[in-house]
């Protein structure tokens, strides 16, 4: 059996498109790295793999819907020019992050593999402004040093919130 087709004017179609286009642009987190430590540079990993490094003093990425499972850190090279910080920032201090209208989190950790290595700090902008943390030594007492420190996560709840990372404040 055949279905009969069916026509849609073309003004119900185009307002379909333009509802999803809103729809879909509604949610927009940018990532803002700054390095304020004379070497290395940035790094930010997202939850599939992807890493987006740059030699470039300050950094900023823009996602479109939620971005989870950020991870950032600062590499540099020791006196022998080796990479300090592994792959997945392993033996540095990271910053990880989930921004999204549905709730953020983000947290500075140093459980092992990691540890501190440089000086981190991060702060919400574009809503829940001022919240953040700063840690400058390895007895940082916001930083998580265990995988049971989950209440050590800054969260905020504000749609399109916006994460400032810096290093070396």
């Amino acid at each position: 059996m055949q279905l009969p087709a069916v026509a849609f004017p073309a003004y119900y179609v185009l307002a379909t498109l333009f509802l999803m286009k809103v729809i879909c642009a509604q949610e927009l987190h940018t990532v803002y790295i700054v390095n304020n430590c004379g070497k290395g540079y940035p790094v930010l990993g997202g939850l599939y793999g992807e890493f987006y490094p740059t030699t470039d003093p300050t950094t900023t990425l823009t996602f479109q819907g939620p971005a989870w499972g950020l991870l950032s850190y600062l590499q540099y090279t020791d006196d022998d020019g080796n990479n300090v910080c592994g792959k997945d920032g392993e033996g540095c201090t990271m910053v990880e992050a989930t921004l999204s209208n549905t709730g953020s989190s983000v947290d500075i950790t140093l459980i092992p593999p990691h540890a501190f290595s440089v000086g981190a700090g991060f702060a919400y902008y574009g809503g829940c402004n001022g919240a953040g943390m700063n840690c400058t030594s390895a007895a940082c007492p916001g930083a998580k040093h265990n995988a049971s420190e989950g209440w050590l996560q800054v969260s905020c709840t504000s749609a399109s919130v916006s994460l400032e990372i810096t290093f070396c404040q």
